[in-house]
């Protein structure tokens, strides 16, 4: 999965992803185990609007994986979430107030769910390299393995 996709399927599926300051949901129904998973880049579009929701923003991938989902009929309060990323992908990644795009990015997540009250049973968010994820939606688990950066002396 490339930044700003995301992916709705069932358990004939294993989704993978590399991350860095992004961050992914997985979304899964352990009953009917249908999952979703999001690659998305920024929390929000902020004053950017325009009329096509689009995967690269959170907040709006969050709302194009459950309208996928309720067309399957599963509502969001019967999901689990997993979050994963929001890496700073060089230690000096910050923004004019401190904050990295990755740490903005992984409490917009937790929030978004939240808002939707959608229970979040697993993270692993923050830090610094990125993450190779693998989402198995037959069985719902995630893999993920976070890589330092290589220090160049």
């Amino acid at each position: 999965m490339q930044p700003g996709d995301y992916f709705v399927g069932d358990d004939d599926y294993r989704i993978r992803t590399l991350l860095g300051s992004c961050v992914s949901i997985t979304l899964w129904h352990a009953t009917r185990r249908i999952g979703a998973m999001s690659h998305f880049l920024l929390p929000g579009r902020g004053e950017n609007l325009s009329n096509e929701i689009d995967g690269r923003y959170g907040d709006e991938v969050l709302v194009l994986m459950l309208h996928e989902l309720a067309q399957l009929g599963i509502a969001a309060n019967e999901l689990q979430a997993k979050i994963f990323g929001g890496s700073d992908m060089f230690s000096k990644q910050f923004s004019a107030n401190g904050t990295s795009i990755g740490r903005k990015n992984g409490d917009a997540a937790r929030a978004q769910l939240q808002n939707h009250g959608i229970s979040i049973v697993s993270e692993s968010l923050f830090g610094v390299g990125h993450r190779q994820v693998i989402f198995d939606i037959d069985s719902g688990h995630v893999w993920s393995r976070q890589i330092p950066p290589i220090e160049v002396s």
